[in-house]
């Protein structure tokens, strides 16, 4: 496991194969030079049950560390602090409508901010274009660290996602979301062959009580459907899947874990999968987010858009159609 921050469910986690220069150190005081967090904020973090070694959870603070043990941290959400806005993040803007824009994500950009990450996210790209949004924040219609945001995509994953610009678009775009009327198509590759062409993996999702950082699948989870389409089976260089994925729901990661309970984790998804496929950049993995399509807020109409595929997927898959 590598020293990192990574973007996990519900913020950001830190993920560490413990050093030589760690080894013996109390648990807290090793998070908060490991984070930059206050001892006061890792006791917090302890209390709550966020810190696991060697996926056992830790809740003194005076836990003496060793070298060699695997250290993950969910941290905590980032305070509510506003967005700066940020001419230099680039923003590819597909459709700009008075309510809300829809825009390409890049694989690795962020989309708001976490702990761990307050500067250099796609939001903050956003808020130095269309600076309205920010009032969104400030009448307390969202988080103040997600102006606008009515659904994200994991780093990682590239294409479509809208945000509002007013608060009638922000309610009109969150009810569909919630209703399920919202559609959002993928492109994804998995590991070996998918048997049946169409399916759909109706599995409900809950945090891992193993890995805080992680989803899994759980009895007690909240529903979650994932349905699927075989594009393309490929024996080279070795048995894949191309494969069109639509979210009946959204929860968090929904589409990784779903995949990877079935046996066909997302090509180089690290957190789901084993496999490392050095075709792609380490934390990018195949996943992209082709097609968008909602009722405008105002007039009704439908709305689409669609999202080529980026060129380091296409690569990979040259037949693969856009959507």
């Amino acid at each position: 496991m590598s020293d990192e921050l990574v973007e996990s469910v519900g913020g950001e986690s830190l993920e560490v194969t413990v050093p030589a220069t760690l080894n013996g150190m109390r648990i807290d005081r090793a998070l908060s030079m490991l984070t930059g967090l206050s001892r006061s904020e890792a006791q917090a973090m302890l209390d709550e049950g966020r810190v696991h070694v060697d996926s056992k959870v830790i809740t003194k603070a005076s836990f003496h560390i060793e070298e060699g043990q695997a250290l993950v941290a969910l941290l905590p959400e980032a305070d509510d602090g506003f967005v700066t806005p940020d001419h230099d993040v680039p923003v590819d803007v597909i459709f700009e409508d008075p309510g809300f824009v829809v825009i390409n994500k890049r694989a690795d950009q962020v989309v708001h901010p976490g702990a761990g990450r307050s500067e250099g996210t796609l939001i903050a790209g956003v808020l130095a274009r269309y600076p309205e949004i920010a009032q969104l924040s400030i009448d307390g219609v969202c988080e103040a660290r997600r102006p606008g945001v009515v659904h994200r995509l994991d780093k990682g994953t590239s294409g479509l996602l809208v945000v509002a610009r007013t608060v009638d678009a922000f309610d009109s775009l969150s009810d569909q979301l919630a209703d399920r009327t919202m559609g959002r198509t993928y492109l994804g590759l998995v590991e070996g062959h998918v048997v049946e062409t169409f399916g759909v993996v109706d599995a409900p999702l809950g945090r891992s009580t193993r890995t805080p950082t992680m989803m899994t699948v759980r009895s007690d989870g909240r529903p979650a459907r994932t349905g699927y389409e075989v594009i393309q089976r490929l024996e080279k260089p070795r048995p894949q899947t191309l494969m069109r994925l639509r979210l009946e729901t959204g929860r968090t990661h929904q589409i990784r874990v779903h995949l990877a309970t079935i046996g066909h984790p997302v090509v180089n998804d690290a957190r789901y999968g084993q496999r490392r496929d050095k075709r792609l950049e380490q934390d990018r993995f195949y996943l992209h987010s082709a097609s968008l399509t909602f009722l405008h807020p105002t007039t009704g109409e439908t709305v689409s858009n669609l999202a080529p595929l980026p060129e380091d997927l296409r690569a990979l898959t040259p037949d693969a159609p856009d959507c």
